[in-house]
């Protein structure tokens, strides 16, 4: 399961100098995985995840947020408690065996599926703000957000007859919930929503199977953690479905924990 991170920001942020976002035409294409609608993609889930559009600044960020899952890091908020973040330095220690971080993976394991942060404390914290300094960690921490969420959810996104509001509302999910078919998980949340509406795929309406897909989503929060704020579903994802914004086209605006945010 994946957990947002709390943002507490007070001005309107744009779109990050030197990042690109898609225009507000037409000639780029409805898939999620096109260039410009990729990089949106982050930025809207970095405005959730990192309180910033500017997901690239994210990569050395870790902190206990308080949710039960240890140590949130990274740009989609890689976890001690959930796994991928071991997965993480595991993997990138078999390519560079000497990194800051490989000393701490005993005490990874050990605190895996846990909040504890035992073995760890400001030593690991330092070693990870270190080593994100390193292109070669920030280029691992970018293959597995595409490798097990982006590519997974865009994909089945595909699959689903979606367009790319849809295939963004599933990678959202995934790096929320983590994939699997538990109940609060992607897979169980897919599920459930096709009991209540055909995807397209099948022959449904976009919109109605959307509109499911938050309502399961939106359920499944609330199940994980009561009273949390649930924004990003819904003053973000539902306001750009009710505006019919199926292509996910440019300009933008929404809003995530009371912050404002906008992509021209």
């Amino acid at each position: 399961m994946k957990r947002a991170l709390l943002a507490a920001l007070s001005v309107v942020a744009l779109a990050a100098a030197g990042c690109s976002s898609a225009s507000s035409g037409k000639e780029d294409t409805a898939d999620l995985a096109s260039p410009a609608k990729k990089e949106l993609a982050y930025q809207i889930v970095a405005s959730a995840e990192n309180g910033t559009l500017d997901w690239r600044s994210a990569y050395g960020y870790i902190e206990d947020i308080g949710d039960g899952q240890g140590y949130t890091a990274g740009i989609i908020g890689f976890c001690t408690g959930t796994h991928d973040l071991l997965a993480l330095v595991e993997e990138y220690t078999e390519d560079r065996p000497g990194n800051r971080l490989a000393r701490y993976l005993p005490a990874l394991r050990e605190v895996d599926g846990t909040d504890s942060h035992e073995g760890l404390g400001p030593g690991f914290t330092a070693a990870w703000k270190a080593e994100a300094k390193r292109p070669e960690f920030r280029a691992a921490q970018d293959a597995k957000r595409d490798r097990e969420y982006f590519g997974p959810a865009v994909r089945q996104g595909e699959r689903d007859g979606l367009s790319a509001l849809g295939q963004f509302i599933y990678y959202d999910a995934i790096v929320y919930h983590g994939p699997g078919d538990g109940p609060t998980s992607f897979g169980g949340i897919r599920a459930a929503a096709g009991k209540r509406a055909d995807a397209p795929a099948e022959g449904g309406d976009e919109k109605a199977y959307l509109s499911a897909f938050l309502d399961v989503r939106r359920e499944a929060m609330r199940v994980l953690h009561p009273g949390h704020d649930t924004s990003r579903v819904d003053t973000a994802q539902r306001r750009f479905l009710n505006d019919g914004n199926l292509d996910l086209d440019t300009p933008l605006e929404w809003t995530v924990y009371g912050v404002p945010f906008k992509v021209a």
